[in-house]
């Protein structure tokens, strides 16, 4: 008896080293400080990614640009921003295509120092973006010129780095409004400054962010990409059944603790934002095509069905796992 129990304790151990041995690295860059990426935070968090068979990664690039050039240079596998800086990486050469959104729409609002009570109050104003061309500034860019400023002139737009500098700004008064989303925006709240313009309501539909995979893995590697897109699917679903996980790993990586903010962030993505898989809303991607023409005179000439390639989630419907998921 006991010659069986050390036999199978010492087959236990082979079968997990080898099943570690085995298992493909994966390097998965992200972009933002965002309940859009729940999906990717929980379905590393519930080891799903282990599961698939991958040794993964998750690593934060606060910018989509800097990110976008990390993924073409092949230093992550899947990267997640938005999906106006990877079709313009696209139209400058980069090896990447889109295989899915984590959210199709912008989810953010621009807050104000409590003395700023219009949006013509703005007018002079210095407002904090993360990077230039990442969905904040596109996003601001795009209520400014709803509310019939022009983005050039009546505001001086700021590069901050990060979401959490955006609220630093604010706290410090180096700058006197800023484009943020939750949880950071209900932080931000909390501290006394005020919703100007919630762009979340303008419904913009835009690819906010975009899952990118660089070329090399998607002709080499294509199963990688479709047990990502298993495990991302997982994680979803894991984030919709598991409230306590959830909020855990939203805490984990926002640094939010305030459990009236974290079901907040809750309630938005799992209840409004974010589907069960990633799909592409192509109405949003012409959206973000026509932004990106109107600095790209490239991008006039191209249709968004050049940028994308569905066949990795269209595996995934194919295998069933949604249907088992939500029977």
């Amino acid at each position: 008896m006991m010659k069986r129990v050390i036999f199978s304790a010492i087959s236990f151990i082979f079968l997990s080293v080898s099943s570690l041995l085995a298992a493909e690295k994966i390097r998965i860059g992200y972009s933002s400080i965002s309940g859009s990426y729940i999906g990717l935070w929980v379905a590393h968090d519930a080891g799903l990614f282990v599961k698939e068979g991958l040794e993964d990664q998750i690593i934060l690039i606060p910018s989509g640009s800097q990110l976008a050039q990390v993924t073409v240079a092949g230093e992550v596998d899947i990267a997640s921003f938005n999906g106006s800086s990877a079709m313009a990486a696209a139209l400058q050469g980069a090896d990447i295509k889109i295989i899915g959104n984590t959210t199709n729409k912008m989810i953010f609002s621009i807050y104000v120092r409590p003395e700023i009570k219009t949006v013509e109050g703005l007018k002079g104003k210095k407002l904090g973006v993360t990077r230039f061309g990442s969905s904040t500034d596109i996003s601001a860019r795009y209520a400014l010129r709803r509310q019939n400023l022009d983005p050039q002139k009546d505001v001086t737009i700021l590069q901050m780095g990060s979401m959490s500098s955006i609220l630093s700004g604010l706290q410090g008064g180096s700058i006197d409004a800023g484009v943020v989303s939750p949880p950071t925006l209900f932080v931000v709240d909390k501290l006394g400054f005020k919703e100007l313009l919630n762009i979340t309501d303008m419904d913009l539909a835009f690819p906010n962010p975009s899952l990118i995979a660089q070329g090399g893995v998607i002709r080499n590697k294509p199963e990688v990409i479709n047990r990502f897109m298993r495990a991302y699917a997982r994680g979803i679903h894991r984030a919709r059944t598991d409230r306590e996980l959830t909020f855990k790993s939203i805490a984990k990586y926002t640094k939010v603790e305030d459990p009236f903010l974290l079901q907040k962030a809750y309630d938005l993505y799992l209840g409004k934002v974010l589907e069960r898989a990633p799909y592409i809303n192509m109405v949003g991607m012409q959206n973000a095509l026509d932004d990106l023409a109107r600095t790209v005179p490239a991008a006039k000439n191209t249709k968004p069905e050049q940028f994308i390639d569905l066949r990795f989630l269209q595996n995934l419907e194919k295998s069933g796992l949604l249907k088992e998921l939500y029977r």
